[in-house]
């Protein structure tokens, strides 16, 4: 060997070592952190929640509810404002505590109705709101049957015919009437004014409204659905939506109309149309969410596989499977058309 003899070439240590070294602690990082979620119903449930929500197209589905609320909104206030206005002539007050009571439950648009004077259309305000109110509330009690049958994987030939399903809806739109109405009237009791028992009444009309609304959930729930379903399994739901929709009442509405008062005078139209876009989305959602809570409990589709909605290279659960088996199923067009799921092993397993 000569003083100048170059030392053999080798792989470099600790190069793509060390990278396979990191790509598998991520790999058992996420195999720990599966393991442990899928042990733990704490944490499996509103994990499979979620992936319920995105695997029927949740966001989707909120915003279909989200459009046809918007479209029915602005009519049935016209058509309520206008019937305020001629059955309550000459009773500025009572107009007002109406006003205030039902349609502050909407951000900004509460405020802009509190004017007795601005109450009223006529004849064409009348026909106006009831032509718009009829399609707006039955799109979207259409649209609230497709997104609660979409949660419960129900077959497409299940679901209602056209007419059927339209008489539901004018079931759906009647149920959130009464609710309207119920809300309204603990609005008004939480809004009096009883002196040092005020703080008291306000909190048991919050709770009352709380219940009224949740019992309105459980029908509209059953209801909305072409499935067969228990009050004991939509009640769980039911409860959460309630009390998300109250909580949007109290900071929801606030906020949004805080924002809106400070923008100025070209923004603020925007701002309107902007925020209470977003405050019925997060109706919505809420909504959306809820029905998946049921699902989920009722079909037992917890624990699923950590990495399942991002890769193939995962080992479905069971509750995996069930979950894509009804997904796959609820494609069914006609009842003598058969659906066989099935899973092969994959090919690195």
């Amino acid at each position: 060997m000569t003083a100048h003899q170059q030392p053999a070439i080798g792989p470099v240590v600790g190069g793509p070592a060390r990278a396979s070294d990191v790509a598998g602690e991520r790999a058992g990082l996420a195999a720990r952190v599966d393991a442990f979620q899928q042990r733990h119903p704490t944490a499996a449930f509103p994990l499979a929640v979620v992936y319920k929500y995105f695997d029927d197209f949740g966001p989707y589905l909120a915003a279909l509810l989200t459009y046809y609320a918007f479209v029915s909104l602005f009519p049935l206030l016209l058509l309520l404002s206008t019937i305020l206005g001629y059955a309550l002539q000459g009773d500025s007050k009572l107009q007002h505590d109406i006003v205030q009571s039902a349609l502050g439950q909407f951000p900004v648009i509460g405020d802009q109705l509190h004017d007795p004077r601005r109450l009223g259309g006529g004849a064409t305000g009348l026909t106006i709101g009831i032509i718009g109110a009829v399609y707006g509330s039955l799109g979207i009690a259409q649209a609230i049957q497709y997104a609660m049958n979409t949660a419960w994987s129900v077959p497409r030939n299940n679901r209602p015919n056209p007419f059927r399903a339209r008489g539901r809806s004018l079931l759906l739109v009647g149920m959130g009437g009464i609710a309207l109405l119920g809300t309204t009237a603990m609005s008004a009791v939480g809004a009096a004014d009883v002196g040092r028992f005020g703080s008291v009444l306000r909190v048991s009309a919050i709770i009352v409204s709380v219940l009224v609304n949740a019992l309105v959930f459980v029908l509209a729930f059953r209801l909305a659905t072409a499935r067969h379903l228990t009050v004991r399994q939509v009640l769980p739901g039911a409860l959460v939506a309630a009390v998300a929709w109250q909580l949007l009442q109290l900071f929801g509405v606030p906020y949004v109309t805080s924002v809106i008062r400070h923008a100025s005078a070209t923004n603020g139209v925007f701002a309107l149309v902007l925020g209470l876009l977003a405050f019925l989305y997060l109706a919505s959602v809420a909504a959306v969410l809820s029905v998946e809570i049921n699902v989920v409990r009722t079909d037992k589709l917890f624990p699923r596989a950590l990495l399942t909605p991002f890769t193939d290279n995962v080992d479905l659960t069971g509750s995996d499977r069930r979950a894509y088996r009804a997904q796959a199923k609820a494609q069914r067009a006609k009842g003598f058309q058969q659906i066989d799921v099935r899973f092969d092993e994959r090919p690195d397993a």
